[in-house]
């Protein structure tokens, strides 16, 4: 947890970055849940709302760049302090590019609204995107908590979200090839389908940063993967 200290405004600093950091948590699942949504039933109006959404992810990394500058300016932190306020930029960072995906995404259901795309063929990332946003809400509880060995287990996870995108590439690639029709669709499906994985892949960022963190090291080990769609053409 965050250190208590003796001048109380430095508290009020930190906890003001642990807050904002909770919002932007909170409005980088509803975009990227909501943009899922937009897309299984096509809904351009809900796809406009994530889109204009965005502006609030990036208003709010700015705002807590600026508190963290002045901050360290300030106070002249070190050690666990030090690193709380540089995770807390960091953070920021992963949840805005998470942000970000979510409205790339919204942007795909526009494109595709006149295809006439099978909704059974958007369904296939509804598991995806579940996988990927448990993730990010149990990494933003563990950020709360400072959890060490509930951060190792979520990056350990990491290799679940690979292989659901794995064989979900598989799965369409397979629809591209059974009906030409279902290639421009289909394309636009599997460039959502690599935004949701990124999202797990920023979810086990946020996680190691957390646990340096709280520890002051990185995890050990490399994190594992199971994504193998790069060499899909090879076999």
């Amino acid at each position: 947890m965050t250190p208590t200290h003796i001048v109380s405004i430095y508290d009020e600093e930190l906890k003001y970055l642990t807050r904002r950091i909770s919002e932007m948590g909170g409005t980088a699942e509803q975009m990227v849940g909501d943009s899922v949504r937009a897309l299984v039933n096509t809904d351009t109006a809900l796809a406009q709302k994530v889109i204009s959404e965005d502006v609030i992810l990036d208003n709010a990394e700015r705002q807590i760049n600026e508190k963290a500058i002045i901050t360290i300016a300030k106070r002249q932190p070190m050690a666990a302090d030090l690193r709380e306020i540089m995770g807390a930029i960091r953070i920021a960072a992963e949840l805005e590019r998470v942000g970000d995906l979510g409205k790339n995404n919204a942007k795909r259901v526009i494109a595709i609204q006149s295809l006439g795309m099978p909704r059974a063929l958007a369904r296939g990332l509804e598991h995806l995107a579940e996988l990927a946003l448990t993730q990010l809400k149990e990494v933003l509880d563990v950020y709360a908590t400072r959890d060490t060995d509930k951060a190792k287990e979520i990056r350990e996870r990491d290799d679940e979200i690979d292989a659901i995108f794995t064989s979900l590439f598989r799965e369409l690639l397979t629809y591209m090839m059974e009906d030409p029709r279902n290639i421009t669709p289909c394309t636009h499906l599997l460039f959502c389908a690599k935004n949701i994985e990124r999202i797990g892949d920023h979810a086990t960022n946020i996680a190691e940063t957390i646990y340096y963190m709280a520890t002051g090291t990185p995890p050990e080990g490399e994190r594992p993967k199971d994504d193998h769609t790069t060499s899909v053409g090879a076999e």
